[in-house]
């Protein structure tokens, strides 16, 4: 059976490549809706985005909705200066989708999927968390029928900060509410995402697959390598929202560790800090599994395949 799932996310190049990887036919997931929300760039270009790359992936059928256009407290802080002004910056697709959004707002798609379905549907963010937090504020009720989310965000260490990952110092407020729900949560941070690189070898290998969407994807690829082996000093692009896609199609390829996790959102210097407790650091009941390490022959095998099934 397929496994049920909602996208919240903010194309962005990575979350396209983690598009890409959900609707492959080859996998066994179901998109059963792409929910967009500010992050990488604006909302509005983060949605036009979502709707350009189902217009390449084919993705008719899937609902796609507008969610939240500010963090929930805080001030937008975007991140163009790694995917461009248009947050697909490198890549020839038509400025204008074919696709049209759904009048309801993300935060009602999510809470209607979820009320509708029989407790199967994992929400999978890979931008902020302020739809979903949004989502359980909204309708509490939603809360036992998620069947988990699993989410890229967070780390022991920061890239927007020293202390904080993008995801996650967008919306602080949100994550916590997020983290502290209760919901099953299996978190995908820097600590991993930095080891799925897109070397040399594995753009060879991508490059050699004829098809559009490999095509669109190695253009997006030579872009976003350029801030990670240029000003980041990376040997390939860090690949971070394909990631808890990849786990729910093969968890066999990391390696998780139950610890607990807490948001830091008051400090000056360490606003939006994931706090990893493990081994026994403190008393608080764990809420999260975090992901250690990545086989990289599996995740790139899963990924090349999927671009080829779009043959």
């Amino acid at each position: 059976m397929n496994r049920r799932i909602i996208l919240d996310c903010d194309p962005g190049h990575d979350d396209a490549m983690a598009m890409m990887l959900a609707a492959s036919k080859l996998n066994n997931l179901k998109l059963e809706a792409i929910t967009t929300v500010a992050g990488n760039v604006d909302v509005e270009k983060n949605t036009n985005n979502a709707l350009r790359i189902c217009d390449l992936l084919g993705l008719n059928d899937v609902p796609v909705a507008k969610g939240a256009a500010q963090p929930l407290i805080r001030k937008m802080k975007a991140a163009a200066h790694v995917h461009g002004q248009s947050g697909l910056d490198g890549t020839t697709l038509p400025v204008e989708p074919f696709k049209q959004i759904v009048k309801q707002h993300a935060v009602d798609l999510i809470i209607e999927k979820i009320i509708d379905s029989d407790g199967d549907i994992t929400i999978v963010p890979t931008g902020p968390l302020t739809n979903i937090a949004l989502a359980i504020r909204k309708e509490p009720k939603i809360i036992p029928k998620i069947k988990e989310i699993v989410l890229m965000g967070g780390g022991t260490y920061g890239n927007r900060t020293p202390a904080a990952e993008f995801n996650i110092y967008v919306d602080a407020e949100a994550a916590k509410i997020v983290l502290e729900s209760g919901v099953p949560i299996e978190m995908f941070g820097l600590d991993v995402t930095h080891q799925a690189l897109a070397t040399s070898d594995r753009m060879m290998e991508m490059s050699a697959i004829n098809n559009p969407v490999a095509k669109a994807v190695m253009q997006m690829m030579n872009f976003y390598s350029q801030i990670y082996q240029g000003k980041l000093g990376f040997t390939g692009a860090a690949v971070h929202d394909p990631c808890p896609v990849a786990y729910l199609i093969d968890p066999t390829m990391f390696e998780m560790e139950r610890v607990r996790i807490d948001i830091e959102t008051k400090g000056e210097f360490t606003y939006g800090m994931t706090c990893v407790y493990t081994n026994g650091m403190t008393d608080r009941e764990p809420n999260a599994n975090f992901a250690r390490t990545l086989n990289q022959d599996k995740f790139w095998d899963l990924f090349i395949r999927s671009l080829k099934s779009y043959s």
